[in-house]
């Protein structure tokens, strides 16, 4: 599978601190080391920034590489937590993985805005059937194939992720099938996806929604388009089915139901047994509690309360 290679995401690390390693350091403070999933790291990097604002004995260093990366990392005592886009497997578990939920997203199908068809695209849609004949079977590399209009043919450029992450396990369940078996061109990263398909007029591929739409402006980023899914089948999208001109309504979709789970999917913060360093079950009570005012102004879908106490429960 061909990569192209975004040397600039694989130093995609914030360090809010300066100094490396886990435990305490030589200005006495605490620190806690995270990384993982980039569908968790805009939203993680908040909790930490407003954390130690109010915990000024804490530091938190943070770096994003993928959710397989953070699993493997936290499993080997690399870090302290791993951000988890995707269900932990039974593997991990056994390994000493303990999950816990801290907010929810969604993968969206993308393509570019230049896109000559780009008007029968949005009011078309496509299905997951339509999807597995693209990323799975590979039986459709034309645009034309997927709208059923009579053009110039159009070439379809695809893309999928080259490293082991929660946005293509969910992506790929969606379509009944795993990471592995997603056909495209491998790109490192979210923000490499993205930038591929903003900077190809052809492009086709998939993103967590916070790199998809500016959570400031709360609409979609420029160059960028979201292919709506056509849930129901029926060959074109239902007023049902419109809901990604903002982020909001995407949320509010994913929320109640009407955007399907999969692609929508709880994030986690992993830990290598239940934890027992103070500092990490004080840091994730507070996103459990304090944090929560964060995640939607962020992009993110927060939990009910009682799914919050649940997580709580855990911790005990």
């Amino acid at each position: 599978m061909k990569m192209i290679r975004y040397s600039a995401y694989l130093l995609l690390i914030i360090f809010l601190t300066s100094s490396c390693g886990n435990g305490n350091n030589t200005t006495g403070k605490q620190k806690i080391t995270i990384s993982g999933a980039f569908a968790l790291y805009p939203l993680t990097v908040k909790w930490a920034e407003e954390y130690m604002k109010e915990n000024q004995n804490v530091q938190i260093d943070i770096s994003a590489g993928g959710a397989g990366k953070g699993m493997t990392d936290v499993l080997s005592d690399m870090v302290d937590i791993a951000m988890v886009s995707r269900e932990v497997e039974k593997v991990e578990v056994n390994k000493g993985a303990f999950a816990i939920a801290v907010a929810k997203d969604a993968v969206v199908p993308v393509f570019n805005t230049s896109n000559p068809l780009k008007q029968t695209i949005l009011e078309q849609g496509v299905d997951s059937t339509m999807l597995s004949k693209i990323y799975i079977e590979g039986k459709i590399n034309m645009w034309n194939d997927i709208i059923k209009v009579t053009s110039d043919p159009i070439d379809l450029h695809l893309y999928t992720r080259s490293d082991a992450c929660g946005a293509a396990s969910m992506w790929a369940k969606f379509l009944g099938k795993k990471q592995e078996d997603l056909m495209g061109t491998g790109v490192f990263g979210d923000p490499g996806v993205a930038d591929a398909v903003k900077s190809d007029k052809f492009g086709f591929g998939y993103n967590n929604i916070i790199y998809v739409y500016d959570f400031h402006t709360r609409k979609k980023n420029d160059g960028m388009e979201v292919v709506p899914i056509d849930c129901n089948k029926n060959g074109h999208i239902d007023p049902e089915e419109k809901f990604y001109a903002t982020i909001d309504e995407l949320i509010l979709a994913i929320k109640d139901g009407r955007y399907p789970s999969p692609p929508a999917r709880d994030l986690y913060l992993v830990t290598k047994g239940k934890p027992a360093n103070k500092a990490v079950v004080d840091f994730i009570k507070w996103i459990l509690n304090k944090g929560q005012q964060y995640i939607e102004e962020a992009g993110y879908v927060n939990f009910p309360s009682e799914k919050i106490n649940h997580e709580l429960e855990k911790l005990k």
